[in-house]
């Protein structure tokens, strides 16, 4: 007889002690049987680490049991949902809104006079320092923080925000830059 035939019969052979300790780690015979198909499946995918001669009922239990386990821990992220009734209750799905959002910011962006959105975009997008963005603009520091200032007050009222809101808007311009352009931006 062939050794995968035996290593099947063998396996076969232990199917009513896998339903019974699936049964008793999950109280549910629809999950345990679940359970019990993929440990077969997975035993039957590794069957060349098994050790011939060793215990095929302790390997597959402890398959079963690894198995079960680790759907345990990916489990709880998730939210058990079966009717849509959470999912209906979002008026908007999230990656729509930050689109939207995204696209706001870019037209109230186009509304800043150039040299208010140039000193908003190579500090708060771009990452640079004050004295970096300075540099490249050919103007004092000072000038930079006048102009991010008043850019960001004038993307409040665009954006028709109050001011706690703002930096996660302006967080937006910068969603591609350095976390350094980012942190900046989140102190305005």
């Amino acid at each position: 007889m062939d050794s995968s035939s035996d290593f099947l019969r063998d396996m076969t052979a232990l199917l009513p002690t896998l339903r019974a300790f699936g049964r008793s780690l999950c109280s549910n015979a629809t999950l345990a049987d679940d359970l019990v198909q993929e440990t077969m499946m997975k035993a039957w995918n590794c069957r060349e680490r098994f050790q011939p001669g060793s215990n095929m009922k302790a390997w597959l239990l402890t398959i079963l049991r690894n198995r079960y386990y680790s759907e345990l821990r990916h489990r709880k992220f998730e939210v058990e949902d079966p009717d849509d009734i959470y999912a209906s209750s979002l008026s908007v799905q999230p990656e729509y809104e930050a689109q939207s959002e995204l696209e706001a910011l870019g037209r109230a962006l186009k509304e800043l006079p150039a040299e208010q959105r140039e000193a908003l975009l190579l500090v708060s997008a771009g990452g640079l320092s004050y004295r970096e963005a300075a540099e490249m603009c050919k103007c004092a520091v000072g000038t930079i923080k006048s102009r991010i200032a008043r850019g960001r007050d004038q993307l409040v009222e665009l954006l028709e925000l109050d001011d706690r809101s703002a930096p996660l808007a302006l967080a937006a311009a910068g969603a591609n830059s350095s976390r350094r352009g980012l942190k900046r931006l989140s102190a305005y």
